[in-house]
């Protein structure tokens, strides 16, 4: 057996832990022509709206069902305009709270020098930041005026989610505020990188990303994800697409990321993350996992740790090749459950201890050195914020 393996990408830094790299795909599951992934918010008023043509045949009882749903929703849903000097985009945000805190992305507001929120009913009013989270891409605006009626949307419990059910957006795609688009969950637990690099120039990840084929253009950002009960089940963030605009792939992130980060946004400007303090390997493949000698293929491989971090501090060890060398020999700890809850890829790492875990708190990796099963207490730091 092969002692050394050569990985052809470089090494995870894990998200909450520090930063993650997407995986590469097979070569069979490479498209001829590889989608980029842009964020949603429409750059340019003078764009050509959306052409969206559904497919979905509904039933009369499921159509009013929508009709009701439009009907009680959108008037907490928000345009929001957003003007850098001569310069100006657009995006979309929904009511939050009924102290007038609204909902959206960070990239719809970052760098605004003017935001102003226009309700359905036809009110404008200017909306000043509160709090800005980068990593998640998540933001909250504050208004003094919400037009007589208008409720805060609830959140969904997005674990609850399935793949299959329903999913409406209502949002301000290419400037046609108001737009309600209907889909399905197309999947669950996707991962997107942050819009920020860690140390080592990696991205961080966020995990539990939400996937539909509800249609979501530019202009989409910062908007709701409905089920059909008008409950958010997540924010639209970003499109898969090969020309940089128009639906494909859409990703919104989990409502139950919202309900953690969001309260602190409002009272602290900025949320937290815990941090482990290393860096992970792709998800391991049959072939990999042998030839790194692993006991199995499930799990995160621990390429490295940060000296004097968290996960050094509580006695993780990572492969003993260098950090610049991509050639791994495979005596780094396998990570395969936190909390006695089972670890199957790098994704499930990421989200327990980003929606269950603060800065401070301990927590109990499972790692396999070899064939031996060893149990850790970490105690999470912060993560940085350069």
């Amino acid at each position: 057996m092969n002692s050394r393996l050569y990985l052809p990408i470089a090494a995870l830094l894990a998200g909450t832990l520090a930063c993650a790299l997407p995986s590469p795909l097979s070569q069979s599951a490479v498209p001829t022509a590889v989608p980029t992934l842009a964020p949603i918010t429409n750059t340019s008023t003078a764009d050509a709206p959306a052409t969206n043509v559904t497919t979905n045949i509904l039933s009369s009882s499921e159509e009013q069902a929508l009709i009701d749903l439009y009907t009680r929703v959108n008037p907490a849903v928000v345009s929001i305009q957003v003007s850098y000097g001569m310069q100006g985009s657009q995006g979309s945000g929904f009511l939050y709270d009924t102290e007038g805190h609204i909902v959206t992305n960070q990239h719809v507001v970052e760098g605004a020098e003017f935001i102003e929120v226009v309700f359905p009913s036809g009110m404008k009013t200017e909306g000043k930041v509160v709090g800005l989270d980068t990593d998640a891409d998540l933001a909250v605006i504050k208004v003094e005026e919400v037009p007589e009626g208008v409720t805060p949307l609830p959140l969904a419990d997005s674990d609850a989610v399935q793949v299959g059910q329903r999913a409406i957006a209502i949002g301000n795609p290419f400037g046609e505020s108001g737009s309600m688009t209907l889909g399905i969950v197309s999947g669950k637990g996707r991962s997107l990188s942050d819009n920020r690099s860690g140390q080592t120039g990696s991205r961080f990840t966020s995990p539990d990303i939400i996937q539909t084929d509800a249609p979501i253009n530019p202009g989409n950002s910062g908007g709701p994800l409905l089920n059909l009960t008008g409950e958010v089940i997540g924010i639209n963030r970003a499109i898969a697409t090969e020309t940089g605009s128009g639906s494909g792939v859409g990703y919104a992130i989990p409502s139950n990321a919202v309900r953690q980060i969001v309260p602190f946004l409002i009272a602290d400007g900025r949320f937290v993350y815990p941090f482990f303090g290393m860096s992970a390997a792709p998800e391991l493949s049959l072939r990999s996992a042998e030839e790194l000698g692993l006991a199995q293929a499930t799990g995160v491989y621990v390429v490295s740790v940060n000296a004097g971090g968290p996960a050094d501090q509580g006695g993780l060890r990572g492969d003993s090749a260098t950090t610049r060398d991509v050639t791994y020999r495979g005596d780094g700890d396998l990570i395969v459950a936190i909390d006695g809850q089972p670890i199957n890829v790098f994704e499930d790492l990421i989200a327990y201890i980003n929606y269950n875990k603060r800065p401070g708190d301990a927590v109990i990796l499972s790692v396999l050195r070899g064939t031996e099963r060893v149990d850790l207490s970490i105690t999470l730091g912060e993560r940085p914020l350069e």
